[in-house]
């Protein structure tokens, strides 16, 4: 018997909700019109134009952050399953979700790589280095054989097969309105994965490689473990080298966490870093992330604001990662290697009304495209921008980036700093102590930015 679905699971919850927002966030081949054309022009001149490359590059860079998103959310989930087969087998939720994203994984892939394949000057230009997003020479040919090596198509395939085989049992995991998402995802994929899999045949024929698939193709412990052991060496493989040794501890520690909420305020905008995610390959800048401080319910309850759930006595944010627009603990928020934290000039109901529309967003996917133009999705930095623009002397200027109206997190601090906003701490810089005040604002000049 397969367990039920564990809705309150966090990393099922998470990894439901980053593959559907990834799916949703995929241009479909209507939405671009722009680049195709840029694509067609280059490839009968023999060369991109510089407006041209610069329409190609952004479109690039956004499908490997979302590729990085979904492999990050497979490692996730390969956690979730547990050690071994008999965990694994009572995980058919988690089993449906990883799928759901490999399946999305390889949509992604397919579509760029199929494109590239017959337009040459495009593989060729997507093979040079880019030094604005941390890109290595030969990046597309390394995806590209990822993509298509032999024991990925086995791995696919064998996954596949695993689904048509308990496909009854996943679709009826409908019946919790949480999941049916995830479940509705696979059946949109189900057109897609068989062309998929005729193509992996047709691959695998030619390298007498069916033997694994009779040895295995029932053997759902070998499917996972195939799944997530790719997925994790992926991973490591795209992990900047040499940044930190793998499974080395965060810098800001639990006791510097526990510290901290007395020197704090709501409204408090934290910008922080991980050293060695991979996000920050295609971020420009030292700072690729910020959350929003709320503070507890009595601080909130203070200025007029109430929580919109059970705060009990914790510390609390609202951050936007790759699974939404969340109230998260600071314990989560403040996992990471570095922090600054900037106070807003506001106080009293300047902060209140910050705080108010700030939480109006709660709940709303994530925004891989980072369009500040609309508010159905916010990336990171949108949460602050929405939450302050406009309120007292707050005033946030948009830049338009690869036909995208956005605030980079490195953009936000110099126009936050610029409109009156305050370092009040720093941890992680210059040592790994928290600092606060003048030494908070000399340890943030000493990175040399903004």
């Amino acid at each position: 018997m397969n367990e039920p679905v564990d809705v309150t699971d966090s990393c099922l919850e998470r990894g439901g909700a980053t593959v559907l927002a990834v799916a949703d966030a995929l241009p479909a081949r209507d939405d671009l019109t722009n680049e195709m054309a840029c694509v067609a022009a280059a490839s009968a001149r023999g060369y991109f134009l510089p407006d041209e490359e610069e329409a190609v590059r952004v479109r690039y860079r956004a499908y490997l952050s979302l590729r990085v998103v979904l492999l990050e959310s497979l490692d996730d989930l390969a956690a979730a399953a547990g050690a071994n087969g008999e965990a694994w087998s009572r995980r058919l939720p988690v089993f449906a979700t990883a799928f759901a994203t490999a399946c999305v994984l390889a949509r992604t892939n397919r579509f760029l790589t199929d494109l590239a394949r017959h337009e040459p000057v495009l593989w060729k230009k997507l093979d040079e280095p880019d030094a604005a997003a941390g890109l290595p020479r030969k990046s597309f040919t390394r995806i590209f054989k990822e993509a298509t090596r032999p024991s990925a198509l086995r791995l696919f395939l064998a996954a596949t097969d695993y689904y048509h085989a308990n496909r009854a049992e996943i679709l009826s995991l409908a019946g919790d309105p949480r999941f049916a998402p995830v479940v509705r995802l696979l059946e949109d994929e189900e057109a897609w994965m068989e062309r998929r899999r005729s193509d992996a045949l047709r691959r695998l024929i030619a390298y007498r490689w069916f033997s694994f698939l009779r040895r295995h193709r029932s053997a759902w412990r070998r499917v996972m473990f195939g799944i997530f052991e790719a997925s994790g060496r992926a991973i490591s493989e795209m992990r900047q080298p040499g940044v930190k040794p793998g499974g080395a501890p965060k810098r800001i520690t639990v006791r510097m966490r526990a510290s901290l909420p007395p020197k704090l305020r709501p409204g408090d905008v934290f910008v922080t870093r991980h050293d060695d995610a991979m996000s920050n390959w295609f971020l420009p800048g030292f700072w690729p992330h910020t959350a929003m401080y709320l503070g507890g319910a009595a601080e909130c309850g203070a200025l007029g604001v109430k929580l919109p759930f059970a705060a009990g006595d914790g510390h609390w944010f609202l951050e936007s990662k790759k699974d939404g627009v969340l109230f998260r603990p600071i314990g989560e928020t403040l996992r990471v290697d570095a922090f600054l934290v900037l106070r807003p000039p506001l106080e009293g109901e300047g902060i209140a009304e910050a705080l108010r529309r700030a939480m109006v967003h709660a709940g709303k996917q994530y925004d891989f495209l980072f369009d500040f133009r609309t508010s159905d999705r916010l990336a990171c930095s949108e949460v602050v921008y929405r939450a302050f623009h406009g309120v007292g002397p707050v005033r946030f200027h948009l830049a338009e980036q690869g036909g995208r109206l956005c605030l980079s997190t490195e953009e936000l601090i110099r126009q936050a700093r610029d409109c009156g906003f305050e370092i009040v701490a720093t941890g992680g810089l210059g040592g790994d102590a928290l600092r606060f005040g003048a030494d908070a604002v000399s340890a943030f000049d000493a990175l040399g930015g903004s």
